[in-house]
């Protein structure tokens, strides 16, 4: 069985690269490198279907509840192909993001741009040792949509006020 394990940073990666061996499954590491995506940053990034509308700039649509409108951009579209490449021969995804608000929002968001056909797994450790590794292996859960709740509110948040306030 291969399973597939997305953590944030490339460092991460190769240690825990080194700590998942023989247990039966092979492993593939990879870095989402942060967030995939996020608000547009500039009119030119917002899609094109939003253009017109009196919110667009803020990238938030304040007429449907404030629902954010997520754009992938640079990094991250190349992020997603290398992970779509390596979900094809996975049996399992493992986001293994930080156990914070930002990680949950990118290991949801993860889930959202990749649409496994696997099962999904979240994994979560607080230092990075073999014990707590393999710890994290055996006790996953799914993703906490209360943190990842909150993240997406602060972020709209602070782009309503902090956006057009600031210079």
């Amino acid at each position: 069985m291969k399973r597939l394990v997305v953590v944030e940073s490339p460092t991460k990666a190769n240690t825990i690269r080194n700590y998942l061996n023989g247990d039966g499954h092979t492993y593939q590491i990879e870095a989402s490198m942060g967030h995939v995506r996020d608000l547009p940053a500039s009119a030119n990034e917002v899609p094109e279907q939003y253009k017109d509308e009196d919110w667009s700039d803020l990238g938030v649509n304040v007429d449907e509840g404030f629902a954010p409108i997520y754009v992938t951009k640079g990094r991250g579209k190349k992020v997603i192909r290398d992970l779509e490449d390596a979900l094809q021969d996975a049996d399992e995804l493992y986001i293994a993001t930080d156990e914070d608000r930002e990680g949950e929002s990118i290991g949801w968001h993860l889930t959202q741009v990749l649409d496994p056909d696997v099962p999904v797994r979240r994994m979560v450790f607080h230092e990075i040792t073999r014990e707590a590794i393999q710890r994290a292996l055996d006790e996953t859960r799914g993703i906490d949509k209360n943190l990842v709740g909150a993240q997406e509110t602060r972020r709209i948040l602070d782009r309503l006020v902090g956006y057009r306030i600031s210079p």
